[in-house]
């Protein structure tokens, strides 16, 4: 099955924008491998917009020989060696976002070339898309003409949540959102709306809140002023928990040590990552910005999330949860060992419930074993 599990990767559009090249690509799969990304789960190296010429030739899209001189085949080639696959984007509309053409009349053509490139992953995105055209066809004819090709690749659809939020339209991935930019105020906006549609996803079609700002600093096409070392840290860990895609945004070349740590966590790709591929549920959450979920695991075990999206200088917020709420009685004899998913502390075993606190901009996530009476 293709996307069984949530796909995770590199992606160059929060960073590099339309300053793409052949030998930035190569350099990013170069760090995906060399720094462990790889080992991690992180396979997919996407290219976004502005790849091609302005206009197709003889009916086809061409590299920019400037930009990638030996062209997308000897590049796939490249990555494939790195042990990862390969990533591009096109769009449904008549142009990109950018003004670069796109697929839109040319689909079972295009699909077919990305194929013969050997890609393994195509972003399609959903600017210039005509007024009177009909958005769900024409995702399901991309779809139609991927799987025509024979060869698996996931489709990653990009239509921010329009016409149908919740519907996959034959996708892999189904972009939920509007665009992120690296400031907190966004990846929150962006959290929050995807609220009620976090029970969407399942294995072979996984609700998509954009890429990760992870590590930017303010830096590159969507830097908007950065986040700190700790929102970025809720930021990864929102992502993770609510099943999203993990796709890297940042330079990996300049991370500091902070974010690339965010990165590797872990304690949150396992729970993004987890073999039963449930979807988390809402367990509480009030109007002081605080939020708790729940997420079944494989090997009878829960991931508990605890959410504080007040700003850094606002309160700390008690936090808590009754086991009740997670389907267990006091009365079953089921007790909890407590880790934490992102330190790896041990908490402790309890009975009934869990109650903590967290500061402004925190999270904490638990990964709970459940101990059966004998």
């Amino acid at each position: 099955m293709i996307a069984k599990k949530p796909p995770m990767g590199w992606n160059s559009w929060n960073t590099f924008g339309d300053k793409i090249n052949e030998q930035l690509i190569k350099e990013m799969a170069d760090r995906i491998v060399e720094d462990g990304y790889r080992d991690l789960g992180y396979e997919y190296i996407i290219i976004d917009d502005c790849w091609s010429l302005r206009e197709r030739v003889d009916g086809k899209l061409v590299a920019d020989p400037a930009l990638f001189p030996n062209g997308m085949k000897a590049l796939s080639d490249y990555i494939h060696s790195k042990g990862l696959k390969f990533g591009m984007y096109s769009c449904a509309g008549t142009k990109t976002c950018a003004g670069y053409p796109s697929s839109y009349g040319h689909e079972f053509s295009d699909a077919k070339q990305f194929a013969e490139w050997g890609v393994d992953y195509l972003k399609y995105d959903f600017c210039n898309f005509p007024v009177s055209g009909d958005a769900k066809n024409a995702y399901l004819t991309m779809a139609m003409a991927l799987r025509s090709t024979g060869r698996d690749i996931l489709f990653a659809a990009c239509n921010w949540g329009m016409y149908d939020p919740s519907g996959s339209h034959g996708a892999h991935s189904y972009r939920s959102t509007g665009d992120i930019f690296d400031g907190p105020k966004s990846y929150k906006d962006l959290f929050i709306s995807q609220v009620e549609n976090v029970e969407n996803n399942a294995p072979g079609c996984w609700n998509d809140m954009d890429m990760l700002i992870v590590g930017m600093h303010g830096n590159g096409n969507v830097g908007i002023g950065g986040c700190s070392d700790l929102q970025y840290l809720q930021h990864f860990a929102m992502w993770a928990f609510l099943g999203s895609p993990l796709i890297i945004g940042a330079d990996l070349r300049k991370l500091d040590e902070a974010n690339k740590k965010i990165l590797f966590c872990k304690g949150l790709i396992e729970i993004n990552q987890d073999e039963e591929c449930r979807p988390p549920f809402l367990v509480d959450h009030d109007d002081t910005r605080k939020y708790t979920f729940a997420k079944l695991l494989s090997g009878n075990r829960i991931a508990i999330a605890f959410f504080n999206l007040a700003a850094e200088d606002q309160w700390t917020q008690n936090v808590g949860i009754c086991f009740d709420d997670l389907g267990i009685h006091s009365e079953s004899g089921i007790r909890l060992q407590l880790t934490d998913a992102i330190t790896g502390e041990d908490l402790g075993i309890y009975e009934d419930s869990y109650a903590t606190k967290i500061a402004p901009d925190e999270s904490k996530v638990i990964i709970a074993q459940l101990i059966f009476p004998e």
